[in-house]
């Protein structure tokens, strides 16, 4: 789960990390007030779930009231990359002498969480990676005893000669380290962490991913939630007990179980084809489960073809196949069908099927195959 910067600085600022003292508004209005209340200049951010704000005009100094009016009107209702400006954050204008990056995230090869610092700040810290990854020091973090004050003061004298300052980012790093434990964070990122033409050292930024399955631990953190446009489906799905992933294909998947779920899309990407989406109705033998996730796959436009791809086991076949016959009853389907079915009751499913007027197969590469042909036209074979 992805926070907003004001949600985040403000999750900074609990764990002792400077920020400045900024104000979410909604409104142009608010944005004066706002800004009459910090006192001018102010710099105006959009809040979206995206990076390149400044890039796409959505980050804007000002000056005087008119500008804040002329800014805050612009940019609410922009789209940045396909989301809109619903938020705005008023931050008092600083004047920064350096601008640094520092972020602690986890690093999958090492199997550990890495705190990441840079003296290049205020950029796509991919980039640097890219282009010079020299100017990134990285140091692996254990897990169980945490970030270490004398890693952190090394890390800080990467990007700091004056002790005083290096000694400041360190404790900036240990707070963040805090906050990245504490709160079950797969991010925790500050990009610039700016030293201040008066030596201070302030997060101008800030952008913090959570763990979705830690968030049972959390619970004032999953109230934070701002759901984006293309997340509604996946915890409409979570709601109901399905695990859906939305991609950008054409072949609606409906599978039980993970592993199944994760083969199926790699088989239809194998043979040339594009799912639609991750997923797993689960190992359940509920049939209103089957009905929820057809009615999930309709409500996507780009769905051409439905392929429902079942291995009983403890979920049982009869079950799935009435579910199945119910769904396309109740939502008058009309996209073309494709059904692999094999496991518990599995004659028994086919036969529900069968009365149905569904043809069901029971080999996963015929299913992925049929499924491809009838996306792309070829009609049944």
């Amino acid at each position: 789960m992805k926070l907003m910067e004001f949600q985040a600085k403000s999750l900074f600022s609990r764990y002792g990390i400077p920020v400045p003292g900024g104000t979410m508004v909604e409104s142009v209005e608010g944005a004066l007030e706002a800004a009459e209340k910090i006192g001018l200049p102010v710099v105006v951010k959009a809040q979206v779930m995206t990076g390149g704000r400044g890039k796409a005009g959505g980050v804007k100094l000002a000056s005087t009231r008119d500008e804040v009016r002329t800014h805050a009107s612009a940019i609410l209702g922009m789209d940045i990359k396909g989301y809109e400006v619903k938020r705005l954050l008023v931050d008092p204008a600083v004047k920064i002498a350096r601008e640094l990056y520092v972020g602690i995230t986890m690093d999958r090869g090492r199997g550990c969480p890495v705190l990441m610092v840079s003296g290049e700040g205020g950029v796509d810290i991919e980039e640097v990676a890219r282009k010079t990854p020299e100017k990134i020091s990285i140091v692996p973090v254990d897990p169980v005893m945490g970030l270490q004050m004398y890693q952190a003061r090394r890390a800080a004298f990467e990007v700091f000669a004056e002790k005083k300052k290096a000694m400041s980012a360190a404790k900036v790093m240990l707070q963040l380290w805090s906050c990245f434990a504490d709160c079950d964070c797969s991010l925790a990122e500050i990009n610039p962490l700016a030293e201040l033409a008066d030596g201070r050292i302030e997060a101008l930024d800030a952008k913090i991913v959570l763990d979705d399955n830690a968030l049972f631990r959390h619970p004032d953190l999953a109230e934070m939630r701002i759901p984006q446009p293309d997340e509604l489906k996946e915890l409409r799905a979570k709601e109901k007990g399905l695990s859906y992933v939305g991609l950008d294909g054409n072949i609606g998947c409906m599978v039980n179980g993970a592993g199944l779920a994760m083969a199926t899309m790699d088989l239809v990407k194998h043979l040339g084809g594009k799912p639609a989406n991750f997923l797993d109705i689960g190992g359940s033998s509920n049939p209103q489960k089957v009905i929820d996730a057809m009615e999930l796959l309709l409500s996507d436009p780009g769905v051409e073809v439905i392929f429902i791809n079942v291995f009983g086991g403890i979920t049982r076949c009869d079950d799935v196949a009435s579910g199945l016959v119910e769904a396309v009853q109740k939502t008058r389907l009309d996209l073309p069908l494709v059904v692999r079915l094999t496991g518990t009751n599995e004659d028994e499913g086919r036969r529900i099927l069968a009365d149905a007027g569904i043809e069901a197969t029971t080999e996963m590469r015929r299913g992925a195959e049929l499924a491809l042909q009838r996306a792309s036209g070829g009609g049944s074979a």
